[in-house]
């Protein structure tokens, strides 16, 4: 659950990849963001649900 003021966009948003960085895996090339996304260096990311999505 996100306590940002305001608050991250929900996994399922289509700014979902705009949420904050929780755990930076940058030198792993992922990070995982604050709404449960995964997203990774080559422009994917995965969501919670475990659909592989592309960054539009």
């Amino acid at each position: 659950m996100c306590t940002h003021t305001p608050a991250c966009p929900d996994s399922r948003a289509t700014d979902c990849c705009t949420a904050h960085v929780v755990a930076d895996r940058s030198g792993q090339g992922w990070c995982r963001l604050c709404n449960g996304i995964i997203l990774f260096d080559d422009g994917h990311y995965l969501t919670p649900e475990g659909h592989d999505q592309l960054i539009a």
